[in-house]
């Protein structure tokens, strides 16, 4: 497989511009740009630049409104409703985790559920955003049904992620940003790019027999929630992806299950949809709401590093602790630069020659 090195800083300069082709202001194209960012530098490939282009086919059929105005709709001191005007998800989830961080600063938490969204790239991004204020953040959002719950054929639920940002003291922060299905849609998407076969467990075919297809889930199958199967704890990430649906679209107000809004633009939307867009959840807490942050990050450093030195199985050198692979690869591609692989590379190409921007990279 081909790939082309790029620097992140033209790698931005050059989504931003898509977004700002889109009509984005110029602080929402800026801000869109930073999020998909993120991932790529973090190693998350399938939540970066490489769904640049959807965003791109969902605003052509008026399915991404450039110039939302979100507001808020329902409020407390603590809670907020916020209607993302059709908006990126990318920015309007963003927004929302700030109104979440001034509401824990004042009251010691902040709870907003988002509706009338799209998606929002990656978890970690919004839930991380609390870290800067010694704040423990979370971020959840539902999306398009792909996958079955335990013993189904149907899908019902989205891969719907689920992310905890943990502060530390001279450790890095903990960062548990995961699918609740076994694979995120995204992975399948980068195998086949690559022409490349799949794990057993991320995905049943049309019958609901296992398959290593990825091209099996436009063929009618569908994405395992997590554990594959019942034996195996299937029940479990069926529960979990349905606590991430309910937060994000029953409480919200935004569509759930098998209503949410597919983010390809080529598939219609669902009858009878009972709220608004995609919703997402995100929260911030503040830790010295519960004690003092010094202490609390000292314990932290000490489970970190006691996680760290356990003894480890035969061929394996370290335990490791939830989003240091994540950080070392944001480390490595500020100096290295971001890969892309040449179908993302000239896909980008591609999408800069139809809205008649250069293409710098």
């Amino acid at each position: 497989m081909q790939y082309h090195q790029v620097s992140p800083q033209e790698l931005k300069t050059l989504t931003t511009a898509i977004f700002t082709k889109m009509g984005c202001s110029a602080s929402d194209a800026e801000l869109a740009s930073d999020v998909l960012q993120s991932a790529d530098l973090r190693g998350i490939d399938s939540h970066g630049v490489a769904r640049l282009s959807g965003y791109v086919r969902l605003w052509n059929a008026d399915r991404i409104n450039a110039k939302a105005q979100p507001s808020i709709v329902h409020e407390t001191n603590t809670t907020a409703t916020l209607d993302g005007d059709g908006g990126l998800g990318l920015t309007n989830a963003a927004k929302a985790m700030d109104i979440a961080i001034e509401k824990a600063k004042e009251h010691g938490s902040g709870w907003v559920a988002i509706q009338n969204s799209n998606h929002f790239g990656i978890a970690g991004y919004h839930a991380m955003k609390a870290l800067e204020h010694d704040m423990i953040g979370m971020a959840l959002t539902n999306a398009s049904p792909l996958v079955a719950p335990t013993y189904s054929k149907e899908r019902l639920l989205g891969t719907n992620p689920i992310c905890y940002a943990i502060p530390a003291g001279k450790c890095e922060p903990v960062v548990i940003d995961m699918a609740t299905s076994s694979a995120a849609n995204g992975k399948l998407e980068i195998a086949k790019r690559k022409g490349d076969q799949i794990p057993t467990g991320w995905l049943q075919n049309h019958s609901g027999q296992d398959t290593n297809n990825p091209e099996d889930l436009k063929a009618g199958g569908s994405l395992l929630t997590l554990g594959s199967t019942k034996e195996m704890g299937s029940h479990k990430g069926y529960g979990l992806s349905a606590f991430v649906d309910i937060f994000s679209g029953v409480l919200s107000g935004a569509n759930y299950g098998p209503w949410v809004p597919p983010f390809v633009s080529f598939l219609p939307l669902a009858p009878d949809m009972p709220g608004k867009g995609i919703g997402h959840f995100v929260g911030a807490m503040r830790v010295d709401g519960f004690r003092p942050i010094e202490d609390f990050k000292n314990n932290m450093d000490q489970w970190i590093n006691r996680f760290k030195a356990s003894d480890t199985i035969e061929g394996q050198n370290e335990v490791i602790i939830p989003g240091e692979p994540e950080a070392r690869m944001h480390t490595q591609r500020i100096k290295e630069g971001i890969p892309l692989i040449d179908p993302v590379f000239q896909d980008l190409k591609a999408v800069c020659e139809e809205m008649d921007i250069p293409f710098t990279l």
